[in-house]
């Protein structure tokens, strides 16, 4: 049909499509309870945030806490449920609930079955390669906060992963 015209073509030869019609919206399923006043100003004020959502899970969740510009707490988002010591995270899951939620900056949360909080490779690796993704996109990855057992907890910005400790 190159160089045809549309209208006067044989009906039978024109196909028409249909094309899907899209509206994203972000969804809030509820509240967590919490005692403190909700501005994040160091690694614990996650951990007692998360503990609550995370205990006696029998495989790693990851999360992904959405700040405003003044580093209050807007929500919460859990990105990915994996197997007992994984959880398979891709930066397009974990920033969309980020910019639907118009987050200034964000926190990784995640729990090690396990007990233990150490990072592991691939958390060091997965950390590096969101904050890249942050960075381009203008959201600041403060922190990864890992919680093991009995409110145990390693905050890799502490660490000095995410460009030195705090």
């Amino acid at each position: 049909m190159k160089g045809a015209d549309v209208h006067s073509a044989d009906p039978e030869q024109v196909r028409r499509y249909r094309v899907s019609k899209y509206r994203v919206a972000l969804v809030r399923e509820g509240s967590i309870p919490t005692t403190w006043d909700k501005t994040v100003r160091e690694p614990g004020d996650v951990a007692r945030l998360m503990a609550p959502l995370l205990v006696d899970l029998d495989r790693e969740t990851f999360w992904v806490v959405m700040l405003d510009g003044k580093n209050r707490v807007i929500g919460v988002n859990l990105v990915s449920v994996g197997s007992l010591n994984a959880a398979l995270v891709h930066p397009r899951e974990t920033v969309k609930a980020l910019i639907l939620s118009n987050s200034a900056a964000a926190i990784l949360v995640h729990q090690h079955p396990s007990g233990s909080p150490e990072p592991s490779r691939e958390d060091l690796a997965l950390t590096e390669r969101l904050r890249a993704v942050g960075d381009l996109l203008g959201i600041r990855i403060l922190d990864h906060v890992i919680l093991g057992h009995d409110g145990a907890f390693r905050s890799l910005a502490d660490d000095g992963v995410l460009g030195g400790g705090r």
